[in-house]
C-alpha cells in the first residue's frame, strides 16, 4: 500500500467583463477575468478568441496545455539531475486539439508535448530520451486527464 499526502491549490477567479449591463445578453459581456493566488500576481484571463474572448489574455484550454507542458517540464529535470544528466536548456512547443460540439460543448481530445531538451557535454541521448516516459507516468496533471497527453522529444547535445 501507497502511502498518500493531500495538497491544496485555492485560487480565486474573479469576472472583470461587467460592461454596464452585466449578462444582458451573449454580446453584452467581456469574458475578461482574473486569477489569484495569495502572494501571487494576477493572471489575466478570457475566453478563446473563438468564443468572444481577448486573445491577448490566457484561455483556459492554454491554462491547461501549459499545465501539462510545465509538469512534465518539472518532472524531467528532476529525474535529469537525479540520474546525473545535466541539462542546459529546455523549450517545449506544445499543442492541445478541442473539439467543439454543435450545441456548443467540446473537450480537449488530445496534447501533444514537443519539448527540445540541450544536454551539455558527452549526454546520455538515450537515457535523456527515456526520462520523457518516465516524467510523463509521474507528472501529476497528465495522471488527471481523460485525454492521450503524447511527447515527442528532441535532444540535442551541447558542445
Amino acid at each position: 500500500m501507497m502511502d498518500t499526502r493531500a495538497h491544496r491549490y485555492s485560487v480565486t477567479v474573479r469576472w472583470t467583463g461587467n460592461l454596464g449591463s452585466g449578462t444582458s445578453g451573449y454580446g453584452a459581456y467581456s469574458r475578461d477575468h482574473e486569477i489569484g493566488a495569495e502572494g501571487k500576481q494576477n493572471i489575466q484571463g478570457s475566453s478563446d478568441p473563438a468564443f468572444k474572448g481577448d486573445r491577448s489574455r490566457w484561455n483556459p484550454e492554454e491554462f491547461l496545455v501549459a499545465s501539462l507542458s510545465t509538469c512534465h517540464m518539472l518532472w524531467y529535470l528532476h529525474l535529469a539531475a537525479v540520474g546525473g544528466i545535466v541539462v542546459t536548456a529546455y523549450t517545449d512547443q506544445s499543442e492541445g486539439i478541442m473539439e467543439e460540439r454543435s450545441d456548443g460543448s467540446g473537450r480537449l481530445t488530445c496534447v501533444v508535448l514537443r519539448p527540445t531538451v540541450t544536454v551539455a557535454g558527452s549526454g546520455d541521448t538515450d537515457r535523456a530520451n527515456a526520462l520523457h516516459r518516465v516524467a510523463h507516468e509521474k507528472c501529476f496533471i497528465a495522471n488527471s486527464v481523460n485525454f492521450p497527453v503524447t511527447c515527442e522529444p528532441k535532444i540535442i547535445v551541447a558542445e
